[in-house]
């Protein structure tokens, strides 16, 4: 990927995978939004698999994912699909699972499992400019192995969902689409997102922490963190910022803080182990990887003035409902079934 913001930014949807190619991949384009005021939440995600070294064996998976606070069920499907019957754009977001269509206005179809079925037919817009997890020249080097961005932030959703027959409207929801790819996954990471606060709908929180495993040795923990917030863009993520930066996570309950010479910021994520669903991942080198997500958490965010007008002010956003969380792990001691 060439090492321009510009490119990064026309470029965000598309499809870093090649096929035929040799090197493990995984690729993944989700979709996830939050209802306006109650604790219910979907997650939709189109995406391509390719083992390390057999790329006759890649496939496309679509992933859904219902989430209901209020009567404490989750509803997990996937299925699984021969690549040839699949198509992703190297040049825009236009993509086909099977009979699964995902563009940049619309997705729909269905996937059944272990009894289960959810089908959607959705269509969704936004304004908001792409958001970088990691600092613009990250996303051309070849460490960190995954690399994730968000091309449409705080967009809007509107359609249908059926689930196990029951249909959900979906008027309004708002959430994000997201692009996330690599070569391996990340060892051991917490993910979270909040797409509009409680007391701060317009505000936008992407961050994660994470350790990555070289050989038989951890890296430090790495804490990226970008906020959108009252026209404001605050991005503690190049390199030394994410090292210097606090994080700590347990199940399920997540501490995280940075600061520079702006801004500092101090949150927590946490949930109930009953809203989180277990998802099993294939990694590309080989093995699984266990994917303990929810998108119905809520999050405190505690935002310090540094310089400016504002220098010595601070305010707290929260939300009750509206944050995902994800943990990725080998661990299976957290006591969530996996799908």
């Amino acid at each position: 990927m060439k090492n321009s913001q510009s490119y990064l930014i026309s470029g965000a949807n598309n499809t870093i995978y090649r096929p035929g190619q040799k090197e493990g991949h995984y690729e993944s384009y989700f979709l996830r939004a939050n209802h306006p005021s109650r604790p219910l939440a979907f997650w939709i995600r189109y995406t391509i698999f390719s083992p390390q070294g057999s790329p006759e064996k890649a496939i496309g998976e679509l992933w859904a994912v219902y989430f209901d606070g209020e009567t404490k069920t989750n509803v997990a499907v996937k299925k699984e699909v021969p690549f040839d019957r699949c198509s992703f754009s190297p040049s825009a977001l236009d993509i086909t699972i099977e009979d699964a269509i995902l563009n940049d206005n619309k997705f729909s179809g269905g996937a059944s499992s272990h009894g289960h079925n959810i089908s959607w037919d959705i269509i969704y817009r936004g304004e908001g400019k792409p958001l970088f997890l990691l600092s613009p020249s990250m996303y051309s080097w070849r460490f960190p192995k995954a690399k994730s961005c968000v091309p449409l932030p705080l967009a809007e959703f509107n359609g249908m969902l059926k689930v196990d027959g029951r249909e959900i409207k979906i008027e309004n929801w708002v959430g994000s689409q997201n692009h996330n790819w690599g070569s391996k996954h990340t060892d051991l990471y917490a993910w979270g997102q909040v797409a509009g606060f409680d007391n701060s709908p317009s505000s936008f929180l992407e961050v994660a922490t994470a350790r990555l495993k070289i050989g038989p040795l951890w890296t430090p923990t790495m804490t990226p963190i970008v906020l959108r917030h009252k026209g404001d863009e605050f991005a503690l993520n190049d390199i030394s910022q994410t090292i210097f930066a606090h994080g700590h996570f347990i199940y399920f309950d997540w501490h995280f803080g940075s600061e520079n010479d702006e801004v500092g910021l101090s949150g927590q994520i946490w949930a109930d182990r009953d809203r989180f669903v277990g998802l099993n991942y294939y990694n590309p080198p080989g093995g699984n990887k266990y994917c303990l997500n929810t998108k119905i958490a809520s999050c405190n965010l505690q935002i310090t003035y540094r310089k400016g007008n504002r220098k010595g002010s601070s305010e707290l956003l929260t939300t009750s409902n509206r944050a995902a969380f994800e943990i990725l792990t080998d661990s299976s001691d957290h006591g969530v079934a996996i799908l």
